[in-house]
This record gives C-alpha cells, sequence and structure tokens, in this order.
C-alpha cells in the first residue's frame, strides 16, 4: 500500500480512539510508519532527503521505543503494509500533519496522567513526533528548492 493511504488510515484511527491505551497504540503506529517512510526515502528517495530520511527513521523509532510495541497482530501494523512512496511530496505533507495531531493526541493523554510514567513517557513521545516533523518540514524544503534549480535550468536551457 502507498505511504499516503497508510497515513490517512491513520489519521483516522487516531482521530477515532478514546481511551489513553488506544491513543498510544495510534502513536506507536504512527511513530512506526513515520520510521518505515523514512527508511524508504533513505534507501530509494531523492539524493538530496537521504541524510534527514535517516535522522526522520533514528527519531521515529526513538518514538516507538518510548511508547513500547503494542501487541498488535502483523496486518494490523500498518507500517509493515508500506510497499512504496508515492508521490514524496504528498506523502511528507501527510505524514507532517499525523505527526502533529500525534503530539496534540499525546499532550490530552499527558495532562489526564494520573502517573509520572504515563506522563513522561507522553512527553517523550510528543518530544520525538515533534523532531520528527521538523525532519518532514525540512524534507519538503530541499524538495522545494530542487524543483527550483530544475525550473531554472529548464528556463536556462530553452533561452540558450
Amino acid at each position: 500500500m502507498d505511504a499516503v493511504r497508510l497515513i490517512v488510515a491513520s489519521r483516522r484511527a487516531l482521530a477515532e480512539t478514546g481511551e489513553s491505551p488506544e491513543v498510544m497504540v495510534e502513536a506507536w503506529q504512527a511513530h512506526s510508519l513515520a520510521q518505515a517512510i523514512g527508511s524508504r526515502f533513505a534507501v530509494s528517495g531523492p539524493p538530496e532527503l537521504r541524510g534527514e530520511a535517516l535522522g526522520l527513521t533514528e527519531l521515529a523509532g526513538r518514538g516507538c521505543g518510548v511508547l513500547g510495541a503494542p501487541v498488535l497482530d502483523v496486518g494490523a501494523l500498518r507500517a509493515a503494509q508500506l510497499t512504496e512512496l508515492g508521490d514524496a511530496r504528498e506523502a511528507l505533507l501527510c505524514l507532517g500533519g499525523l505527526l502533529g495531531e500525534v503530539g496534540i493526541a499525546l499532550v490530552g493523554i499527558a495532562c489526564a496522567a494520573d502517573d509520572h510514567g504515563t506522563y513522561w513517557q507522553c512527553m517523550e513521545a510528543i518530544d520525538a513526533a515533534d523532531e520528527s516533523r521538523d525532519r518532514v518540514l525540512e524534507m519538503l524544503r530541499r524538495l522545494a528548492v530542487r524543483d527550483r534549480m530544475v525550473l531554472e535550468r529548464e528556463r536556462d536551457s530553452a533561452a540558450g
């Protein structure tokens, strides 16, 4: 399945959660998906994005580690269903949105947490989501620079 479809499914699942444990599972799913997308960009994405993609993979992995792997059937693991990136810009825009929504959902859980463990777990996962989103935004910026350079070269070759 392509990245955008998986991200949309994650956003929908996150929006439909109600209980803290469900939100934590969906946050883990989102971090796991971001890790898989980062890995895919690092291996087969545009060369300009590979360094940031590696950073995204590491940060999203930290988010997964902080939240702890939920007990999921292999078929329920969205990251395992990733087969292609599709349009890089669209995938990154959607992923940035998902990571922002994860952060907001985790703030709600942290504010309602009765114990320090859950609070700090959420805070670390929020930090990982925020830093992952920063990497996604940098990847989008680099794509825009690359596209601008391509247009300038095309314009120069057409004029020359």
